[in-house]
């Protein structure tokens, strides 16, 4: 099931130490549902067609030195109008002076007021991008998330066949846990995905037999990562008789999440395989694909021309 978050106004204030000149009645409740900022330009100057009231607004010099040029009556009725779409807050940047009028009529409809001390465009990329993350539509996986290699792998498959032993035996190797059992993604673009494990679990690895460990403590903290983008899918499967699997790797094989295409493997199993060298080995196949090196392709097309000049093994 896809998730779709909110985030709480002052969580907000608490991440960028905004101050907060008026709290309206509902401060503590308010929420923010879409990632994007508005500047209200348009919208002070009286036009406000296709006005987004669900977005936070943001006020610097240009909104402000227009402001003060019209009459305080003018400047009444303007924020008057403003204030009453009751969107979520109005921050003013480059700590710039209040106007009594602007405070007034946030008073009236009950809007909270916030002022930040950086430049505009600074404190507008800057929240964009935390709200783009904070909203992303996310989904919770049974799986491992390991980088190797610089490739974010996600290794998925049924309880006890092996992820968290081989993702230990990865660590020893030097690569890096992300999470073990649960592994939290968000769609953090139209064509990534982010990883991470759940606060109450993160660093965690359970081994049956031994229980569980602490994967930052035992093997230090650069063993760890908080989040990675998911390169690679690795799907862990039994290895069945009956199956017929991919042997050269010609066909490019994908899986979707967050209706994002990752690029997958599927890697059969059996007793005495070392899975954290073929894990590797997928890492730095999945690198040299992404450079624009298919080894398959490469291989096929050798045979190809071998066998076409006559030739024989």
């Amino acid at each position: 099931m896809i998730n779709m978050y909110s985030i709480l106004l002052t969580k907000l204030v608490e991440e960028f130490e905004l101050e907060v000149v008026y709290k309206a009645s509902d401060y503590d409740k308010i929420r923010l549902t879409v990632e994007d900022v508005s500047r209200p330009g348009l919208q002070l100057a009286g036009y406000f067609d296709h006005f987004e009231p669900m977005r936070l607004q943001v006020i610097g010099n240009v909104e402000s030195s227009y402001i003060q040029k019209l009459s305080p009556d003018e400047r009444a009725i303007t924020f008057d109008r403003f204030f009453s779409y009751k969107f979520p807050a109005l921050l003013i940047s480059r700590n710039i002076p209040v106007d009594p009028l602007c405070l007034e009529m946030a008073q009236k409809h009950n809007v909270t007021l916030l002022r930040s001390k950086e430049a505009t465009s600074t404190i507008v990329s800057a929240i964009i991008a935390y709200l783009k993350s904070a909203l992303a539509p996310s989904i919770t996986r049974h799986g491992v998330l390991v980088e190797v290699y610089g490739v974010g792998m996600l290794l998925l498959g049924e309880s006890g066949l092996g992820k968290s032993e081989a993702a230990v035996e990865l660590l020893k190797r030097g690569h890096r846990l992300v999470a073990d059992d649960a592994v939290e993604i968000r769609r953090v673009s139209t064509g990534s995905l982010m990883g991470t494990a759940p606060k109450l679990i993160r660093n965690y690895v359970e081994l049956r037999g031994i229980g569980i460990i602490n994967v930052a403590k035992l093997f230090g903290m650069s063993a760890v990562k908080d989040e990675n983008p998911i390169d690679l899918v690795v799907n862990i499967v039994p290895w069945n008789n009956n199956e017929t699997y991919d042997r050269l790797g010609l066909e490019d094989k994908y899986t979707e999440i967050l209706d994002v295409k990752v690029p997958m493997n599927t890697i059969p199993i059996t007793p005495g395989r070392n899975l954290a060298v073929i894990l590797e080995v997928a890492a730095m196949n999945c690198r040299q694909r992404d450079m624009g090196y298919n080894p398959a392709k490469e291989f096929t097309e050798q045979m190809n021309s071998h066998f076409a000049a006559g030739a024989l093994f």
